[in-house]
C-alpha cells in the first residue's frame, strides 16, 4: 500500500463541503438501492412466487444468511480501517467492489435447472454471495461519511443528500422492476429479473466511479496509532451511545423491513391488485426521499434526539391505524403509506450522523478512532434487524397456511395484514423508549468537536460524560 494521504490544510471542523461533493456522495446511495431496495421490496416474493421456495424455507435462509453476512460487516470495517492508499482508507474499495456485485445480483437471480435441493443450496450461496459483495463495497462508502467532514451540521446535510439519493434511487427501482422484468423477460419472469439485474449491474458501476471521483478523505485517525481489532471491538462495548443506536437500528429494521417486504403481498393478496404494487412502493419511495430533504431544516429546530422520538411515534400511530383501512379504501392506503413514508425519511440521515458523532466521541474518549468499525457495526446492527424481520414473515405466513400465487385464506390474509400494519407499529414503540437513552446532544458534540479539532491554543474544554 501507498502511503497515507495529506489531509487538507483547513481543519475538518471548519471546511465546508461543495454541492459537487454532496451529490457526488449521494449518487453511491443511489447506486447500493439498486439492490437493497430489490432485496427489501422484491426478492421474498421473487423466492416464493418465481424461484419456488417455500415461505419457510425463504424465512429460514434469510435469517441465516443475513447472520453469516452481518458477522463479515465488523471483519469489513478493521480491513478498510486499516487500509492505507494514495486514494484514502474507503474511497478505493468504490472500484473494487463493482465487479463482485455486478456479477453476485445477476446469479442472486437466475433460477437454475435442478431439482427443489439444488434449487435452496443455489438460493443460499448465491444469497450469501450477493450480501458479502455488498458489505464489500457498503461499509467503506458509509464509513467515508465520517472522514469528510467533522461538523455535525454538515454532516446532517450530506446525509441527507446520501438519503435523497438513496430514496431516488429506490422509488426509481420500485417502479421500474416489475416493468423491466416484463420487458426483458418477454414473457419469461426468471430471464426478466436475471436481465433487469445485469442492467442494474451497468448503472450501478458507472455511479460508484463518480462517488470515488468526487469524495475526498479528510480525517484520519491520531497519528501513529496501532490498534488491535479486539481493541476496536473493546471500545464500541465501551462506546455507550453507539450502543443505543445498535439497538435503535435493530428494531426500526423490523419496522422498516416488515411493512417493505409484506407491502407486495398485501396488495398481491389481500387488496388484490397486483398491478399496484410499483406504484405504491414508488410513492412510499418519493414520501421517503422528501422526509429525508426536510432533515437539515428539521435538524435546526429540534435536536436529533427529541425528533426521532417525535418521528417513531408517528410512524406506530400509522402504522397501526393502516390496520383499519378496508381493503377497496385504495386512496387511504396511498395516503397513509405516504405520511408513514415522509416520517421514517429523515430517520437514515439523522441515524447516520449520529453514528459518525460516536466515532468523534470513541477518539474524544480513547484516543482512538475506527470510523470503519463504527459504521460496520452498524450495518451489521441493520442487516440482523433485517434477518429476524425477513423470518418472522416466512414462518408467521407459514404457520398460518401461506400458498403462493393461490387464493389466500383468511388466516394467511390476516397474518399478511398484522406484518403490515400492527407488528411494525409495535417495534416503531420499542424504537422510541431505547432513542430517550441517547446523550450525545449538539452542546457536547460541541465540546467534543472543540477538543479534538479545534486549532486554537489552550482551549478548555468541560469533559464529556455518557
Amino acid at each position: 500500500m501507498a502511503q497515507e494521504p495529506k489531509t487538507s490544510s483547513a481543519t475538518p471542523l471548519s471546511e465546508k463541503l461543495s454541492l459537487k461533493e454532496k451529490v457526488g456522495y449521494a449518487l453511491g446511495d443511489v447506486a447500493s438501492n439498486f439492490y437493497w431496495r430489490v432485496f427489501d421490496v422484491f426478492l421474498f416474493i421473487f423466492y416464493t412466487d418465481v424461484f419456488g421456495i417455500s415461505a419457510a424455507a425463504v424465512g429460514t435462509m434469510m435469517l441465516v444468511t443475513r447472520i453469516i453476512d452481518a458477522f463479515s460487516d465488523p471483519l469489513m470495517g478493521a480491513l478498510a480501517d486499516r487500509t492505507y492508499t494514495r486514494f484514502g482508507k474507503f474511497r478505493p474499495y468504490l472500484l473494487l467492489g463493482i465487479l463482485p456485485i455486478a456479477a453476485a445480483g445477476v446469479l442472486t437471480f437466475t433460477v437454475p435447472d435442478l431439482g427443489d435441493d439444488g434449487k435452496l443450496i443455489w438460493a443460499y450461496g448465491t444469497y450469501i454471495f450477493m450480501m458479502l459483495a455488498y458489505t464489500f463495497i457498503n461499509v467503506p462508502y458509509g464509513a467515508l461519511l465520517g472522514v469528510v467532514t467533522a461538523d455535525s451540521q454538515e454532516r446532517t446535510t450530506l446525509t441527507s443528500f446520501r438519503f435523497i439519493g438513496a430514496f431516488s434511487g429506490g422509488t426509481l427501482v420500485a417502479y421500474m422492476t416489475p416493468e423491466l422484468v416484463n420487458l426483458l423477460g418477454n414473457g419469461n419472469e426468471a430471464l426478466g429479473w436475471q436481465m433487469t439485474m445485469g442492467c442494474y449491474g451497468l448503472i450501478s458501476a458507472v455511479l460508484f466511479t463518480l462517488t470515488f471521483l468526487a469524495t475526498k478523505e479528510r480525517i484520519a485517525p491520531p497519528k501513529n496509532q496501532q490498534t488491535s481489532i479486539k481493541q476496536d471491538i473493546v471500545d464500541l462495548t465501551q462506546n455507550k451511545p453507539w450502543l443505543i443506536l445498535f439497538s435503535l437500528a435493530l428494531i426500526i429494521m423490523f419496522t422498516i423491513t416488515l411493512r417493505a417486504s409484506t407491502g407486495t403481498f398485501y396488495f398481491k393478496y389481500y387488496v388484490g391488485r397486483e398491478d399496484l404494487i410499483g406504484t405504491f412502493t414508488a410513492v412510499y419511495m418519493i414520501s421517503l426521499a422528501i422526509g429525508a430533504a426536510s432533515t437539515p431544516l428539521l435538524s435546526r429546530y429540534f435536536d436529533k434526539r427529541s425528533l426521532l422520538i417525535g418521528l417513531m411515534s408517528l410512524v406506530a400511530i400509522l402504522s397501526a391505524g393502516f390496520y383499519l383501512i378496508p381493503a377497496n379504501n385504495l386512496t387511504l392506503m396511498f395516503i397513509m403509506q405516504a405520511l408513514i413514508g415522509f416520517c421514517l425519511g429523515p430517520k437514515s440521515p439523522l441515524v447516520f450522523s449520529m453514528y459518525a458523532d460516536t466515532a468523534d466521541y470513541s477518539q474524544y474518549k480513547n484516543g482512538r478512532r475506527a470510523t470503519a468499525m463504527i459504521f460496520s457495526a452498524a450495518a451489521f446492527s441493520q442487516k440482523l434487524g433485517g434477518a429476524f424481520a425477513g423470518a418472522m414473515i416466512g414462518w408467521l405466513l407459514s404457520s398460518m397456511g401461506y400458498v403462493a400465487n393461490q387464493q389466500q385464506s383468511p388466516d394467511s390474509l390476516l397474518g399478511i395484514l398484522l406484518l403490515n400494519t400492527l407488528i411494525p407499529a409495535a417495534f416503531a414503540l420499542l424504537a422510541v423508549w431505547v432513542v430517550k437513552h441517547y446523550s450525545l446532544d449538539e452542546q457536547k458534540m460541541q465540546q467534543i468537536n472543540q477538543s479534538l479539532y479545534s486549532t486554537k491554543p489552550n482551549v478548555s474544554t468541560t469533559p464529556v460524560q455518557d
